[in-house]
């Protein structure tokens, strides 16, 4: 039987992977995700992703978050500014230089995928505000989960009714809406606790969300069929 679960409060894409994105009123959904999303990274010489942390993919670049980067209508690449908000006219020559490395460059995709996992992540408002009374002494907001779905759920909608979804599939409500598949949530990191502008760092998120809720968060999902998301559709789940 069909659900509703919610309605689109908030979209954000996030072009430049680590840094942060841009706040959309509707965006198309093709089968790599949401239109633009992480297509470009900071690369190292060695081929590694800048990112919060340390793997066979991704180094760690500290100050990452205090960037932001807009795609809007650009094909040619993104804009990228810099912690003050100001647009930077040489990407690749102000991170070598901001970072303190010389080996990196502004690249975008090609053979290895910048998605940590899947490429769509929902967050609902029920949750949102969970992590708001887990952790009253810090400064929560939507940015610091970097999802790219703010679902507004229902009055009384328990936290982390996200885990039900997994395994099905929901339907954007807007002519040739997208349609996701959710598989899993996000095991977070130390990423969900650092500073960015307007956001001081905040150690007790992380630590509520792995004393409650095993330090996972959000839904998951790929792309079933692409389509059109936009704020104001509702998502129906089957």
């Amino acid at each position: 039987m069909a659900e509703i679960i919610g309605v689109v409060e908030q979209l954000w894409r996030y072009p430049v992977k680590s840094t942060g994105g841009e706040r959309l009123a509707a965006v198309e959904v093709d089968d790599r995700g949401l239109a633009g999303d992480r297509l470009y990274a900071v690369r190292d010489g060695d081929g590694k992703l800048g990112s919060g942390k340390n793997t066979r993919r991704f180094r760690r670049m500290d100050g990452l978050l205090r960037l932001s980067a807009r795609l809007g209508h650009r094909i040619d690449g993104p804009e990228l500014f810099d912690p003050l908000g100001r647009p930077v006219a040489d990407p690749t020559a102000f991170l070598r230089a901001y970072l303190q490395l010389d080996d990196v460059e502004l690249a975008r995709e090609d053979a290895v995928s910048h998605f940590d996992q899947l490429p769509v992540s929902v967050l609902t408002t029920a949750t949102l505000d969970w992590i708001t009374d887990a952790a009253p002494s810090a400064v929560v907001d939507v940015r610091r989960f970097r999802p790219n779905v703010l679902l507004r759920t229902p009055p009384g909608t328990p936290p982390f009714t996200e885990d039900a979804w997994f395994g099905r599939e929901a339907q954007g409500s807007a002519p040739s809406g997208a349609r996701l598949a959710f598989v899993r949530s996000s095991e977070r990191c130390v990423m969900t606790t650092a500073a960015q502008p307007g956001l001081p760092h905040a150690p007790e998120i992380l630590k509520a969300l792995v004393q409650f809720h095993d330090g996972r968060l959000d839904a998951l999902a790929g792309v079933a069929a692409p389509g059109r998301l936009a704020v104001g559709d509702t998502l129906t789940l089957d």
